[in-house]
């Protein structure tokens, strides 16, 4: 009879993202994303294509940006 093997633990670390500026949050998330569509299946073309095209993402992996336009339509008084 053979001797079981010890089960393998692997710890993560959490990421504190207050402690890294915009652009390390905007990586870390962007890399995740990267990871994440690996794990799903897709090659790595289709990731990279997937991760290049901003309008991909889900809502919630990038901050939303502030609205610098103003949203009421313009109108023209003649």
């Amino acid at each position: 009879m053979t001797a079981k093997k010890k089960p393998v633990t692997r710890t993560r670390k959490a990421i504190d993202l207050e402690t890294y500026s915009a652009l390390d949050a905007y990586c870390i998330s962007i890399n995740e994303y990267f990871k994440s569509l690996r794990r799903a299946g897709f090659n790595e073309t289709n990731a990279l294509w997937l991760i290049a095209d901003r309008e991909t993402y889900p809502d919630w992996i990038l901050p939303t940006l502030p609205n610098k336009i103003d949203p009421d339509p313009y109108e023209d008084e003649d």
